[in-house]
């Protein structure tokens, strides 16, 4: 599960930083996704490489799910349905692993996974156009991100995917075995914030600049 979401964390990754080309204007972007298509040729047949990239992820989004209910199950074994007191301290009984982000990792989980869908039937198959269908990428999502209850709903995924980064990215490490020390615990927790942060806002940052007219 650790290592799934790690390949999905470098994905988001570099999904941010091809969203913000859409500053550099319709060619810039458009360009960037036709590379998308090109990249590995001729040793690769058109979109090779981005079908390998897909099989990967659809690999690690299935396996990261599988192991999600795995760990569930054996925990549920475990405490016979009743949960059990996962990282307690004498402060907290019921467990510090209850913060906001951790409680909702579950549904957080579900709301990304139905985005996900959504996102790739409006912004890579064209199927579901709310701003009107286009060859253009940036013409889909510029008229897209023009709707303020598309921009809304874009927004709730991320508030979801930031929370499930939060505590995944943490949690991801700790089980990889950095989490050895209080100093390490702090630089990890600090790195958690960090990168739910970036990936967050550097995903909101084009759809609202969009919505108010930054970008046309």
């Amino acid at each position: 599960m650790a290592v799934t979401g790690l390949i999905m964390i470098l994905f988001l990754v570099v999904h941010m930083y091809g969203n913000l080309k859409l500053f550099y204007g319709q060619a810039a972007f458009d360009n960037y996704a036709r590379h998308l298509r090109t990249v590995g040729e001729p040793f690769l047949p058109f979109s090779g490489a981005l079908w390998i990239i897909r099989v990967i992820l659809l690999l690690s989004v299935l396996t990261h799910i599988a192991a999600a209910l795995t760990l569930w199950a054996r925990s549920r074994r475990a405490t016979e349905g009743r949960g059990g007191w996962r990282y307690e301290s004498g402060k907290a009984r019921r467990g510090v692993q209850r913060s906001y982000s951790s409680f909702t990792m579950r549904w957080g989980g579900v709301t990304i996974a139905l985005f996900v869908v959504y996102h790739l039937l409006h912004l890579s198959t064209d199927t579901i156009h709310p701003g009107g269908a286009s060859s253009s990428p940036y013409v889909r999502t510029v008229n897209g991100f023009e709707i303020w209850w598309v921009v809304l709903s874009y927004t709730a995924a991320l508030i979801a995917l930031g929370l499930h980064l939060r505590h995944g990215f943490w949690a991801a490490f700790a089980t990889l075995g950095a989490n050895t020390s209080v100093h390490r615990r702090r630089v990890l927790n600090a790195w958690a914030i960090v990168v739910a942060a970036v990936i967050t806002v550097g995903f909101l940052v084009p759809p609202w600049t969009v919505l108010f007219g930054g970008i046309d």
